[in-house]
């Protein structure tokens, strides 16, 4: 019997010190699973080239992680959330799926969230809601470069600052594009500005001329487009169309924009938008290098989401290394206790609200003369750091934060 006892904490003191707890007996591989839009309103910011940087990912990590190997699992959620939760459940249940990365939308994200915390695993979401940080904290999510709230100071102080004081909202009418609109219009509102109306409108509506018109008549001198993918391109084709922008005495700022709406809409009509972006692929070497790769595979310098993907799921797998146990609660408290030290986002550490403390750069778009090849769309404006993009924790409504 001691002879017995005296080989347990034996192999309980083996187990400890490979980093793998004697709790768990893990075989089955690390699965990270890439519930993303494919084709629709978010394909390009996400959707596939959110799994290449996935696999990215794996591949420069050596495709095994506390000895096991790591499988990228991909579906699309059609921004349907009750298609995004039959999957995360599917997932969870019959693949053993560790972790969910994406889901683009507000609404499927939050709902998400919740499916990922009942089963002790992990979500790095794609989506915009202040939420995921704030009152839905769980301390089983992460976004990990961007939220409302960040794209929302970085850009409304920037241009309030510049004396655009009057503005008017294109909203898109769901969680997402609300919580952007009410952000942005809370600093407009603190800082002496004037919000003249907001429109809200489905996702998808392609004829948005009526709320054009009603802007043009207005005296709004700033122009938020609170939407997304597609919807955002709608909005600024329709605003070119009724001639609203630098020369008519506008300010376009597009809260979420990529490389990839400007390449689908063209400088010309792009051209002076502003916009926020943690990252951009030609903002120095080192992300020119990773572009660059990411490019070879994709045919396109990669979103700052799916750029994102590449950076969360590499330190995931970094600190998955020193983590007592695989599971989602473990896993991330081991990702906070990891400074986080990245060639694409810079050096941060992840706050107990599942949101690192990245900076943020505002954005404009050059005119065609001022681009020197198809995907060179913006020039930086200015770099905002992180204290001036992250809400204050103790701000947040994060019931975690008081335990912190």
């Amino acid at each position: 019997m001691k002879t017995k006892t005296l080989s347990a904490v034996a192999a309980g003191i083996l187990l400890s010190v490979s980093g793998i707890s004697a709790a768990e007996q893990r075989s089955a591989p690390i699965r990270i699973g890439v519930l993303t839009d494919m084709t629709g309103a978010y394909s390009q910011a996400t959707g596939p080239g959110a799994v290449i940087a996935a696999r990215m990912a794996v591949e420069d990590f050596g495709g095994k992680v506390r000895g096991l190997p790591i499988e990228v699992l991909q579906a699309d959620m059609q921004n349907k959330v009750d298609v995004s939760t039959s999957i995360a459940r599917e997932w969870i249940s019959t693949k053993g799926v560790d972790v969910i990365i994406d889901v683009p939308i507000s609404s499927g994200t939050l709902a998400v969230n919740k499916i990922v915390k009942e089963n002790n695993r992990l979500l790095f979401s794609a989506a915009g809601t202040t939420e995921l940080s704030g009152t839905e904290c769980n301390g089983h999510s992460v976004q990990w470069v961007w939220d409302n709230y960040a794209m929302a100071a970085a850009l409304t102080n920037a241009l309030l600052a510049e004396g655009g004081k009057n503005w008017f909202f294109l909203t898109a009418d769901y969680t997402f594009g609300h919580d952007l609109e009410r952000m942005s219009s809370d600093v407009v509102k603190a800082k002496g500005g004037k919000v003249v109306k907001s429109i809200r409108m489905p996702m998808g509506t392609v004829d948005q001329s009526s709320a054009v018109l009603e802007l043009n008549a207005s005296d709004a001198k700033v122009v938020g487009l609170a939407n997304g993918g597609t919807d955002t391109q709608n909005s600024i084709k329709q605003l070119n169309e009724f001639g609203i922008g630098a020369a008519s005495g506008h300010r376009v700022a597009a809260f979420v924009l990529s490389a990839g709406d400007v390449n689908s809409l063209g400088l010309d009509v792009a051209k002076g938008l502003y916009a926020p972006m943690p990252f951009y692929w030609d903002l120095n070497d080192q992300t020119r290098a990773w572009s660059k790769r990411f490019s070879d595979k994709a045919g396109r310098p990669p979103s700052y989401q799916q750029a994102s993907v590449y950076s969360e799921i590499t330190h995931y797998l970094k600190a998955l290394d020193k983590a007592p146990s695989s599971g989602g609660a473990d896993a991330i408290a081991a990702m906070r206790k990891l400074p986080i030290d990245d060639p694409l986002f810079g050096k941060a550490e992840l706050r107990v609200d599942g949101r690192p403390t990245f900076p943020m750069y505002l954005m404009q778009v050059k005119a065609p003369k001022e681009s020197k090849s198809q995907w060179d769309a913006f020039r930086v404006v200015s770099k905002v750091p992180a204290d001036q993009v992250l809400r204050p924790l103790d701000k947040t409504g994060c019931s975690l934060v008081a335990a912190k």
